[in-house]
């Protein structure tokens, strides 16, 4: 395998993946200090709930489920893999299978949630200009991760299988000791060089968008304690009054009254 490359993959795969993290970083914090009332999704679950009922689900966990694939795949070498018995072979049957299924939830959530947004009156007056660049991103990176699984391993005839790992696994994590290997990323297919640079636009534009509400996932609720309700009548002690508690004006017979018992 070649590692030729020239001034483009330069720019691409060793200048833009830190301009990313530059503004996914920097934008994030800067959200947080400067707009925190504006650090939320704008639910419009008050306006229409038949169609987001099915179509949230659908999104939330099918991404749930891509980004663990996409840790694993990225984040785990070959050598591994292969030192514990999985073939090239056996992982890509379970890539492929599990990584369609969660795309195809996605997209199918994703989808459901644009046409409610479009065809639901107050949902789409709710819609900004934001919201609508946000899309194209989201969904396009969902479409071209879709092709990259499906595609991305063609490769003309008499050519060995691509293997993203040997290719876009390598290059991305060798951005984290800031030594990017240009070469390797520069041998991917088109469909996973497009893909990546979808979802680096993505990534960049995040802190900026309805999709920052991500950061502020409510973990702790799996962990809080059971939540003990009661009624009202029950632990009340025997005589107590059953009106309002709170202030009363001076002079009322209720006040009067437990002045006098008291």
């Amino acid at each position: 395998m070649t590692t030729e490359y020239g001034a483009l993959d330069i720019i691409l795969w060793g200048v833009l993946p830190y301009v990313t993290i530059a503004m996914l970083i920097g934008g994030t914090i800067w959200r947080w200090r400067y707009d925190q009332f504006g650090w939320t999704t704008r639910s419009s679950q008050l306006y229409e709930g038949r169609w987001l009922r099915i179509a949230s689900p659908l999104f939330h966990f099918g991404v749930l489920v891509v980004v663990v694939g996409h840790a694993m795949g990225l984040l785990i070498p070959k050598r591994w893999t292969d030192a514990i018995g999985i073939s090239q072979h056996t992982y890509h049957l379970m890539a492929l299978s599990l990584g369609a299924l969660a795309g195809i939830c996605t997209l199918i959530g994703v989808t459901l949630l644009v046409i409610r947004r479009r065809t639901t009156g107050p949902v789409f007056q709710a819609t900004t200009a934001n919201d609508k660049f946000m899309y194209i991103f989201l969904v396009g990176a969902i479409v071209m991760g879709l092709l990259a699984t499906f595609f991305g391993t063609i490769t003309p005839a008499g050519e060995a299988e691509h293997n993203y790992r040997e290719t876009v696994s390598i290059w991305f994590r060798s951005l984290f000791v800031l030594q990017p290997a240009i070469g390797a990323m520069a041998q991917a297919t088109t469909l996973f060089k497009i893909h990546n640079l979808v979802g680096m636009i993505l990534f960049a534009i995040w802190p900026f968008t309805r999709l920052i509400h991500a950061f502020s996932a409510p973990l702790g609720y799996v962990f809080r304690p059971y939540v003990v309700y009661r009624s009202a009548d029950k632990g009340r002690p025997s005589g107590s009054s059953g009106g309002r508690r709170g202030w009363e004006p001076i002079g009322t017979p209720d006040r009067e009254r437990r002045r006098t018992r008291s």
